[in-house]
C-alpha cells in the first residue's frame, strides 16, 4: 500500500505542475493584456516627450471658437470653412455644416471630465455636455450660414 500511496502522490504532484505550465504558457501566448499594462510601461523621459508634444488638431479644422464663459480658443476667422474646432475647460469638439444640418464629427473630454450627454446631430443644433467633479461644461453648435458657431444654450 506504500508505493501504491506513493505513486498516487507522484502522479498528482506531476499533473498539478503540467496543469501549471500548460497555464502559464496560455498566459504568455495572450501576452501582456491579462498581466500587464496595455503597450508596456512608458519612462519618466518618454511621459514628459508625450507631455510636452503639441496637442494634436482634428483633420480639417479651420479654426477655433468660443463657445462663452469658461471656454477657450480665439474668435472664429473670417476665412473659415464648414468644419470647426471648439475648445471649452471640460473638453474639445468638432462640427461641421452640412446638407443636413450641423453635426459633431468628433468630441473629447478634457482629464477630470467625462461626456454625460451627447446630441451628434445632423440637425439644427447640436450638444455635447462634459460632466467632471465639481462643474459641468455644455457646448452648443448651431450653423450659421455655412459655418458652425458656438451658441447660448437656450
Amino acid at each position: 500500500m506504500g508505493r501504491r500511496s506513493l505513486l498516487v502522490a507522484t502522479g498528482w504532484v506531476a499533473t498539478a505542475a503540467i496543469a501549471t505550465l500548460i497555464g502559464l504558457g496560455a498566459i504568455r501566448l495572450v501576452g501582456e493584456s491579462l498581466t500587464g499594462t496595455p503597450g508596456g510601461v512608458r519612462s519618466e523621459a518618454e511621459i514628459e516627450r508625450a507631455l510636452a508634444a503639441p496637442e494634436p488638431v482634428p483633420t480639417g479644422t479651420t479654426g477655433t471658437a468660443s463657445a462663452g464663459p469658461g471656454t477657450t480658443g480665439p474668435a472664429p476667422s473670417a476665412s473659415a470653412g464648414a468644419r470647426r474646432g471648439f475648445a471649452t475647460d471640460g473638453g474639445t469638439a468638432v462640427a461641421e455644416c452640412g446638407v443636413g444640418g450641423v453635426r459633431l464629427v468628433s468630441w473629447a473630454p478634457a482629464q477630470g471630465y467625462r461626456v454625460r450627454d451627447v446630441d451628434r446631430g445632423p440637425d439644427d443644433d447640436v450638444e455635447v455636455t462634459f460632466q467632471g467633479a465639481t462643474r459641468e461644461y455644455e457646448l452648443k453648435v448651431r450653423c450659421i450660414g455655412s459655418e458652425p458657431v458656438a451658441v447660448a444654450d437656450d
